[in-house]
């Protein structure tokens, strides 16, 4: 102790382990256009009307939120032959009403738009209307600040968060790629989805340069919205071997999966040559999907990979991050764009061809399945989705949860707690299936005195993911032994 003190005190002591939070996994980075997204919104600020020709409007300059702040006081001062003057002091704008040798106000609506706009740091701040003929006297107003000031919904190449509402997506408007690609995820189910809208181009090609600038935004999620998008898309866009090679490589960066799709008139075969150009975050989809659009009245074929999205997102939250999507319905479609033909126990159908080269499809039984586990990886330990996004969501678990361990001494406390801390997620993950097992250890050859001095210290961990049951086999035999039962 440093210090004398006769009674009690109490002193924290902050170590032990932490506990892990698992990280959202069905957050959809969803990248596309949306030309009749709204606009930002001005605020206003209406006195006077138009009845007593005293009216005046005050419109923000800067459309959005920022308008709200801005305030305007009109004050009346019982005094003769006061003139009419504007002062602007930050966002609050003071007008100062002109009378006559008897004290009576003389400035008219007319007057004080003259006025307002005269002022330069008025001027900057809103432009001003007047209602009627503007010939009336106004009346003083006490303090009043402008209101229904909204920022744009989608501002272009940012991201925005859609927490599972259609009418939160209703700013997107009704063109562009965007609007759709929300439906097809929200036929699924009710997901996060990270929406950067961009523009469209003059031409094709200008259009594919602002979709692959424009994920970006999937990187700045985090920062700009507190989600990392972990299944990212691009329908419409993804059949372009240039978008999908950029989606792969944000993938990587955001330890996420992207669903490509193929053009809508490519054939299976062309499917399964283009898996090849593509690793272990990449899965393929084909054919596209038809789907009823109520605004053109008429079946229309869709990628399917906002589906795609969707239902991983619906597995994810029903089941687990851990389990796989195929052999699950997929909802809102009538069928497919080509014929999938498909049987349970025929390996030379099209959807076994399909998925035997790493492209998922979609059969018709039970509904409408998506039908495929595998990534485009050629290394067998990535084969599959499931495997691939288990070992993401926990090494970004295990990472993003020990924040607190950063600088602090290296101490054998230190060293058990955050083992500790690890070990305990584990039995967790076991316990609800998420994986068969698992250990974190710190390697003491690692962790030699000459590493801790350079303030470095290794810990390994490693677990077991489950994986899917694709392939099953019953042997079967004729046993005549069980004929003498027939006669027992």
């Amino acid at each position: 102790m440093t210090q004398f003190l006769h009674g009690v005190e109490v002193i924290e002591i902050d170590d032990g382990s932490r506990p892990i939070q698992t990280v959202k996994s069905a957050v959809i980075g969803l990248v596309g256009t949306a030309p009749g997204a709204a606009s930002a919104i001005a605020a206003t600020l209406t006195l006077g009307s138009a009845i007593l020709n005293d009216g005046l409007v005050f419109i923000a300059k800067q459309a959005g939120t920022e308008g709200n702040a801005i305030s305007v006081e009109i004050i009346y001062l019982p005094s003769a032959s006061v003139e009419l003057a504007v002062d602007v002091d930050g966002n609050k704008i003071e007008i100062l009403l002109a009378t006559d040798a008897q004290s009576e106000v003389t400035s008219t609506s007319t007057d004080i738009k003259a006025a307002v706009e005269a002022k330069p740091e008025a001027a900057a701040l809103v432009s001003t209307a007047v209602l009627g003929d503007g010939s009336g006297d106004v009346a003083p107003a006490p303090r009043t600040y402008l209101a229904g000031g909204e920022n744009e919904p989608f501002p272009l190449n940012k991201p925005v968060a859609v927490a599972g509402s259609r009418k939160r997506a209703k700013g997107l408007g009704t063109g562009g790629t965007l609007p759709a690609a929300i439906d097809d995820i929200f036929d699924q189910t009710g997901a996060l989805v990270i929406v950067v809208r961009t523009e469209k181009g003059a031409d094709d090609a200008t259009t594919q340069a602002n979709i692959i600038k424009a994920m970006q935004g999937w990187l700045d999620s985090q920062t700009e919205t507190g989600y990392t998008p972990r299944i990212l898309i691009a329908p419409e866009f993804s059949q372009v071997d240039a978008v999908a090679s950029e989606m792969e490589a944000k993938a990587a960066r955001l330890r996420a999966i992207t669903y490509a799709d193929c053009k809508r008139t490519a054939s299976y075969t062309d499917a399964i040559k283009r898996a090849r150009q593509f690793g272990m975050r990449v899965e393929m989809q084909w054919p596209w999907v038809r789907v009823f659009d109520t605004e053109q009245a008429k079946e229309i074929d869709r990628p399917s990979s906002a589906r795609a999205a969707g239902l991983r997102a619906r597995i994810d939250a029903e089941k687990g991050f851990w389990w796989s999507k195929s052999n699950n319905q997929i909802y809102g479609i009538v069928g497919t764009s080509q014929p999938v033909d498909w049987a349970l126990g025929d390996p030379n159908t099209t959807a076994n061809m399909l998925n035997e080269n790493k492209v998922s499809t979609i059969i018709r039984e039970g509904g409408f399945r998506h039908w495929g586990n595998r990534t485009c990886s050629v290394d067998p330990k990535w084969t599959f989705e499931q495997t691939r996004r288990t070992a993401d969501i926990i090494n970004d678990s295990v990472q993003r949860s020990h924040m607190w361990a950063v600088d602090r001494n290296i101490t054998k406390t230190y060293v058990d707690d955050v083992v500790g801390g690890v070990n305990a997620y584990l039995r967790e993950l076991k316990a609800l299936g998420a994986i068969l097992g698992g250990e974190c250890w710190a390697d003491p050859e690692l962790n030699s005195p000459a590493t801790i001095q350079k303030g470095l210290v290794y810990f390994d961990f490693d677990f077991c993911p489950p994986y899917p049951a694709e392939h099953i086999v019953f042997r079967s035999r004729i046993n005549n032994d069980y004929l003498e039962e027939v006669f027992g």
